[in-house]
């Protein structure tokens, strides 16, 4: 069964009430390919406008959230807390949070396990910098970050893998088409092995590392490129191509 193609567009640190509301009417209204899940991850802030606005059939996701269910954790959200607020997904392990927030790969598997375990799917985003790609040390990074998920989520059907180079997001820079097939054959391998033969068949990878309606459609031709988690072009009108690439 082939896997159904998946476009996420993360808002980051982006948007107001006014453009929140643009780009929520400009997805509202264009013609999307039916065939394709679209997620959109605004901040927090903005998650029940969201929500509030897009249509039926597309989906919010939170930025992050904590692995516990309530308490005193100041500035953080729960699983339950979005669970009621209709946001379905939400994007865990994202590097920006992991290189200026310092969160670990424990931390972001104890996350993942909390969303998975209340209910909510999970963008779960792996990849290398600079450094360790020119190192050779690519599918040791990234298989080590998904290790950690491993050893306490066995149910893998709610997450949808990104990966994403550190070294391509925001920077321009994309890695080639076959460096991304390359690194995500391996993630299926590894998922084949580490987990199981139906996680591999069936786990959606993403890319996304500077993403636009000019390379997707050749990125999306590739065996194990499932979708992409868009940054930057998600803020933008492109991202309605993005989201059609495969039929165009």
């Amino acid at each position: 069964m082939a896997r159904q193609f998946f476009v996420g567009g993360n808002f980051k640190m982006n948007g107001n009430i006014k453009t929140i509301k643009d780009i929520v009417s400009n997805i509202n209204n264009a013609k999307l390919d039916p065939s394709v899940e679209v997620v959109i991850a605004p901040p927090s802030l903005y998650l029940l406008l969201a929500r509030e606005h897009l249509r039926e059939g597309l989906e919010v996701a939170a930025q992050n959230v904590f692995d516990k269910g309530n308490g005193a954790f100041t500035g953080e959200i729960s699983v339950p807390q979005l669970k009621e607020s209709n946001i379905t997904w939400s994007i865990l392990g994202h590097s920006e949070r992991r290189v200026i927030l310092q969160e670990d790969d424990q931390f972001v598997a104890s996350k993942t396990k909390a969303a998975i375990d209340g209910g909510i799917s999970v963008i779960l985003c792996c990849g290398e910098s600079l450094e360790q790609r020119e190192a050779g040390k690519t599918i040791d990074v990234v298989t080590t970050q998904l290790k950690a998920v491993a050893e306490k989520v066995s149910d893998w059907s709610k997450i949808v893998i990104a990966y994403e180079p550190i070294w391509a997001i925001g920077t321009g820079k994309v890695a080639t088409t076959e460096q991304a097939q390359e690194v995500h054959a391996a993630i299926r391998e590894w998922l084949k092995k580490e987990v199981s033969s139906e996680a591999a068949e069936k786990t959606r990878i993403l890319y996304g590392g500077s993403v636009t309606e000019k390379n997707s459609g050749e990125l999306s031709k590739q065996p194990d490129i499932d979708g992409f988690l868009v940054g930057g072009a998600s803020l933008k009108p492109a991202f309605v191509d993005i989201i059609n690439c495969k039929g165009a």
